[in-house]
């Protein structure tokens, strides 16, 4: 899913175009299936709790573990990704467990963005303070480090005491990759220090150079010799005319698919690592517009296929 200096396409679900807040989930197997088939590298699920009208779309409704393991066993090399899992509304453990579970069945096909949460309405229901979600997102990212990395860990720490006992499954490959996304009211020299990669939104193209610029020479300075990859999301309406120029929507692009071509060559070339689709805002069926990604974009840049889905980092 990530190599140096090469980028790959994922796709989120929903893979729908669909008005409102709420997707039909229809026929999201047989898409994902084909996106296999087709080349894409990631399939992204979304952790988003509670439906808060006030505050976009639910992402795939289901829940993002049970999904996961849902969709691990229609597939079998395509990457299964988060974009992203809130981390300090569930506790480490839970978390250890569930991720561990998902990448065993998928034999180490688990990619983690993680996130501190941004929906006020739903940290008071789960009883978690949100001005402070920036210290639990980083305890529970240790703690769930160290319960998968550690046989009987002894932890102590605000959230987890434990000694005597083990989490099992541990991960295919030892580990699994974490992405922070966006800056999760963490600075960047933690990122940089403790992440495996970064999650970020699509800004200016011009923008998103400057920030990977610094990006790479933090990851230089902090961690030396290790590749920590870039991955950004990107909304998009694929139109008919494949030449059509590109006219922004919410955070991503109107365009046909040569202008599609034509940026993401460019985000590859500012040293973005890969992209994750999201088709909601489309007018056309997502199967098409998936479909024609696949054919007539894509053998572009994928210069190289991966054999297994599985994430490569330094």
């Amino acid at each position: 899913m990530f190599q140096p200096n090469q980028l790959t396409v994922g796709v989120f679900f929903p893979i729908e175009a669909y008005k409102g807040s709420i997707p039909t989930m229809q026929h999201q197997v047989e898409l994902a299936q084909r996106a296999e088939a087709l080349g894409y590298a990631a399939l992204w699920v979304r952790d988003v709790p509670l439906y808060d009208p006030t505050f976009g779309d639910v992402g795939q409704i289901f829940d993002p573990w049970v999904y996961l393991g849902y969709m691990a066993a229609q597939t079998d090399r395509i990457a299964l990704a988060t974009g992203s899992i809130i981390f300090s509304q569930r506790h480490p453990l839970h978390l250890a467990k569930s991720a561990a579970s998902v990448d065993q069945l998928s034999q180490g096909r688990l990619v983690m963005g993680v996130a501190s949460g941004d929906r006020p309405v739903e940290f008071p229901a789960f009883g978690v303070d949100f001005e402070t979600r920036g210290d639990r997102f980083r305890q529970t990212f240790a703690d769930f480090r160290q319960a998968l990395a550690t046989e009987f860990p002894v932890m102590r720490s605000s959230l987890t005491q434990m000694e005597g006992a083990d989490l099992l499954p541990k991960p295919v490959n030892g580990s699994i990759p974490l992405l922070v996304t966006g800056h999760s009211r963490q600075t960047p020299e933690w990122i940089a220090e403790h992440a495996d990669g970064w999650l970020y939104y699509p800004r200016h193209p011009h923008m998103q150079a400057r920030m990977i610029q610094d990006w790479r020479a933090l990851v230089d300075r902090v961690a030396p010799g290790r590749f920590k990859p870039y991955a950004q999301s990107l909304y998009v309406d694929l139109v008919d005319d494949p030449t059509a120029a590109a006219t922004p929507i919410h955070l991503g692009y109107r365009l046909g698919r040569d202008r599609l071509l034509d940026l993401l060559l460019h985000l590859r070339d500012i040293g973005v690592n890969h992209v994750g689709l999201n088709l909601k805002y489309g007018e056309r069926p997502a199967g098409d517009v998936l479909e024609e990604i696949g054919r007539e974009v894509l053998p572009h840049i994928h210069s190289e296929v991966l054999t297994h889905g599985r994430v490569s980092v330094g």
